[in-house]
Parts: structure tokens; C-alpha cells; sequence
């Protein structure tokens, strides 16, 4: 009899060591090789980066330029934008609009929106000199490519991912322009900057010359790019008036707006439930009925903090963030939905 409990103590204590085993290997594939804090491949996303405000200017009307500094900030390229934490703990995207070969320095531009979200309210309030701030290592999803030509096109705080490019295109001997518009010469920031430049840029305050016009998009010639950042009529008036779609490139303050949205369900697989979304709401909100505790931050495809692994069916992805190979097995519940009826999380 006690020959029998040792060999089905043993037996069952392998068996609890092979399933722990398994679904070890199934978190890390590469276990039992440590996990790196710093991935060969850069700073480590998960790893928050802390920075000093040492200087705060206005530009412009209702514009906030801020100076942080830190040693050992990751290097970054223009179109770059990095997530900051404000003292609320929401989190906002911003580009980085200084120069890039500086060394341990970052500049970002914030607009003033009353009627937003609150994130830049709070940051005109609460971001003075002398303040450290947590933020995430630059992303981009905006880089300058390559190209013989140009065109530049931004509204309003939309110059502040451009101004990187201007100084990396100068230095590339590319031909460029810059149609730069805004509701007045008072709230368009970073004129003086600009002004080097010469006739290269063309200032279009809308209360002097209307609308910008765009007729130098179809003059330009063959290989030119096309960069634009600012509101979204404003881009869908570049593209519409590119002669090739495909050299645009776009950076949006908010994500893009999908066409007519319908219902589908999402299955909550760890959680044994399924939520219904309806056709006026996210994901996101569907599925905070039920796990009211599901982090979330910008509420719009920028920040990842509702990113979520995608179990079974296919996603309309509209964020700003995820890479193509991302987006295989994730999506962010704020913007994206089902692309057919029903789709299945980790949750």
C-alpha cells in the first residue's frame, strides 16, 4: 500500500511539473534564457524614461514649447513622437520637433484645445520648469523617407513633425516646399525658425489667403513625396490633390474616421463571457461593462495602453501605433473593431 501512494505521489507531482512547465514555455518560448531589461534591439518599451523641464516658451498663441532634458535619452529621427505621462496620469502623444543630433535634449509643442480632452489644458496648467515628466522612448510611424523632392504640408501644430524634416531634407541636398497654414500668423508657431528658409516656405494664415493652395502638389515632379500633418480636411485635401496617392504620407492628430461602423460581439475567452458592441460604441467600452478594470489612457490608437491579444477573427485595425506584424494577434480595443461578426480576446 505505501509502495502505491509513492508512486502516485511521484506520478502526480511529474505531472504538475510537466504542466507548469508547459504553460512556462508557452509565456516565454525562450525560457529558460532570462528576460533582457534592455532588449538587444533598444530602451526597453516597458521601462519609463524620466526628464527635467528646463526651459517653457510660447511660440505662438495658445502654444507650449517645452525643453526636456535628460542623460542618456534614446536617439530618435524626425517624424519621431513619444508618449508623456502627465501629473493626472493621462497619457498624450507628442512630436519631437527639436534636432535630433542634440544629444539628451527632447522638444515638444503643445497645442491649447479648450474644448479637448483635457490633456492639453492640464499641460498648460501643471508643465513649468523644474518638473520631471515620465515618457515613453520615441516611436515612429511618420520617417522621412529617402527622395530626390518634397512637398511639405502642415496645419497649425501639425509643423511640429515637419521641422525635423526640413533640417535632414536641407541636409540631404533634396528639393523641398513648405505650404504652412494656420488660422492667423499669431497662432502659427515657430515662424521665425521657418524663416531661414527662404522662399522654400510659404506661410497661408487662413485669415489673410483663405484656404491654403495646394496647386504645388500637382506640380511637382515625378518622385516627389508628400509628408502632411494637421486636421483631417486638410489631409484629405492633399490627397485628393496629390497626383499619386501612394507618395503621401500622413501623421493625424486623432485617428482616422471609419466609414459607417456595425455591431459584433467580442468573446472574453479567459473570462467565460461575451459583450455585445454596438454599432456608436468601441470595443473598449463594451468591454469595461463587464471588466470594469481594463486599462485604458488616450481613448484613441496612440498610447497602447488597451492593447489586447486577438485569439480568433479578423480585425479592422484603426490605430496609429501597432506595427503590421502587431497587429497579427493585437489590437487596440479604442479605435479597432471586428471586420466581420464576432471576435475573440484574451481577456
Amino acid at each position: 500500500m505505501r509502495r502505491v501512494l509513492t508512486v502516485t505521489a511521484v506520478a502526480g507531482a511529474a505531472w504538475v511539473a510537466r504542466r507548469a512547465l508547459r504553460h512556462r514555455i508557452a509565456r516565454s518560448p525562450l525560457w529558460p534564457l532570462p528576460a533582457l531589461e534592455t532588449p538587444v534591439s533598444g530602451h526597453s518599451p516597458r521601462r519609463p524614461l524620466r526628464a527635467l523641464i528646463t526651459s517653457r516658451t510660447e511660440p505662438a498663441e495658445g502654444v507650449l514649447r517645452l525643453t526636456l532634458r535628460a542623460a542618456g535619452l534614446p536617439a530618435w529621427t524626425p517624424g519621431a513622437h513619444v508618449d508623456v505621462t502627465l501629473p493626472s496620469g493621462l497619457v498624450r502623444q507628442y512630436s519631437l520637433c527639436g534636432d535630433p543630433a542634440e544629444e539628451g535634449a527632447y522638444t515638444i509643442a503643445i497645442r491649447l484645445v479648450e474644448d479637448g480632452r483635457g490633456g492639453s489644458r492640464e499641460a498648460h496648467r501643471r508643465l513649468v520648469e523644474g518638473a520631471e515628466l515620465e515618457l515613453r522612448p520615441p516611436r515612429n510611424r511618420f520617417e522621412l523617407v529617402p527622395a530626390p523632392s518634397y512637398v511639405f504640408v502642415a496645419g497649425g501644430i501639425g509643423i511640429t513633425p515637419l521641422l525635423p524634416m526640413l533640417r535632414a531634407a536641407t541636409a540631404a541636398g533634396a528639393v523641398w516646399i513648405l505650404l504652412y497654414g494656420g488660422r492667423s500668423r499669431a497662432s502659427m508657431p515657430f515662424l521665425p525658425e521657418l524663416a531661414v528658409h527662404g522662399d522654400r516656405v510659404r506661410v497661408l494664415p487662413q485669415d489673410e489667403v483663405g484656404l491654403p493652395d495646394l496647386a504645388p502638389l500637382a506640380a511637382a515632379p515625378p518622385g516627389t513625396l508628400v509628408y502632411c500633418c494637421g486636421p483631417e480636411p486638410l489631409m484629405r485635401a492633399v490627397t485628393a490633390a496629390a497626383p499619386d496617392p501612394a507618395a503621401v504620407r500622413l501623421e493625424r492628430f486623432a485617428p482616422a474616421v471609419p466609414g459607417p461602423a456595425q455591431p459584433f460581439a467580442v468573446e472574453l475567452h479567459r473570462s467565460g463571457r461575451t459583450v455585445e458592441v454596438a454599432a456608436d460604441e468601441s470595443a473598449l467600452t463594451a468591454v469595461r461593462r463587464v471588466l470594469p478594470n481594463t486599462p485604458y489612457s488616450c481613448g484613441q490608437g496612440f498610447c497602447g495602453t488597451c492593447r489586447h491579444r486577438v485569439l480568433a477573427g479578423e480585425v479592422d485595425h484603426h490605430d496609429e501605433l501597432l506595427t503590421d506584424q502587431e497587429r497579427e494577434d493585437s489590437m487596440l480595443l479604442c479605435v479597432s473593431r471586428a471586420a466581420s461578426g464576432r471576435l475573440v480576446l484574451d481577456l
